[in-house]
């Protein structure tokens, strides 16, 4: 069997009793940094023999070492640095290669410092966007911070300390600037911090202020600009809407309903432009 371990993401004391029970009776704990997770089995009183490495590196390898483990009967532990395994982690690859060879695996909860930041964030937690890490940077990152405005609701990012800055000048190019946004760090640390302000407010602190440790962003959508409708703007509606086919009749009233102006004054503007 496979158990996919939550682990504290900062405080000790979070660490569920049946997470401690899993990681003590399984034969192998896989893990994205031994030294990491060594000093949590010491702490929790385990032996570290069983450790295996098992990280973003080297997965394409290992993962399926740990699968054949699992066939030959043994149990095996994943667990990430910090948090729930398979959430911007290699488990999500090990997961799909149990399914596809048909392993039995299952979950022990724990921790996850986007839902942490979220509660903490006082932005609304009805709907969110989980996005994680973006790409570090290239076409890559340009093309998921283009879809970022697309989303309606809470949007939740992972970011490292030195590419904030950068990030909170990408979210304001964005359309992003007024957005309230919180700034999440050292969750579940003696000096858990949360800062709230809006995009524009975080360019200029962080201009001042070093960014340290990990960060959860979670950020309000992005505020849409009104609709400019402008003569010049009705003058193309006009055309267009003449090119595919409507009357001037049918015209006005799309106009009119899209734009809340009066419908004669539609009907009258579209029999002159379409005259001349």
């Amino acid at each position: 069997m496979l158990y996919l371990v939550g682990t504290p993401i900062g405080n000790m004391g979070d660490i569920s009793s049946r997470a401690v029970e899993i990681l003590s009776s399984v034969d192998y704990i896989a893990c994205e940094d031994t030294r990491v997770t060594g000093i949590l089995l010491k702490n929790l009183g385990i032996e570290e023999h069983k450790l295996i490495s098992y990280h973003e590196h080297n997965k394409a390898s290992k993962g399926q070492e740990l699968v054949d483990l699992l066939k030959q009967g043994f149990n095996v532990a994943q667990v990430s640095d910090a948090g729930m395994p398979a959430i911007s982690d290699p488990g999500e690859d090990l997961v799909k290669l149990c399914i596809e060879q048909d392993v039995e695996f299952t979950v022990v909860p724990g921790p996850v410092a986007a839902i942490t930041a979220l509660v903490l964030s006082g932005i609304s937690t009805r709907r969110y966007h989980y996005e994680g890490f973006l790409p570090n940077s290239g076409s890559e990152r340009r093309k998921r911070l283009k879809e970022l405005p697309k989303y309606d609701e809470t949007i939740v990012l992972y970011e490292a300390p030195h590419r904030l800055r950068k990030l909170v000048s990408e979210l304001k190019e964005e359309g992003f600037g007024p957005s309230r946004a919180a700034f999440c760090r050292e969750l579940t640390k003696k000096y858990e911090e949360v800062l709230r302000m809006t995009i524009d407010e975080a360019e200029a602190y962080y201009e001042q202020t070093e960014p340290r440790g990990e960060y959860v962003v979670c950020l309000e959508p992005a505020v849409k600009a009104a609709p400019v409708f402008d003569d010049e703007y009705i003058d193309s509606e006009i055309r267009r809407l003449r090119e595919e086919g409507m009357s001037v009749k049918e015209i006005a009233k799309v106009l009119s309903d899209a734009t809340g102006f009066n419908k004669k004054e539609m009907y009258s503007r579209a029999v002159s432009l379409l005259k001349s």
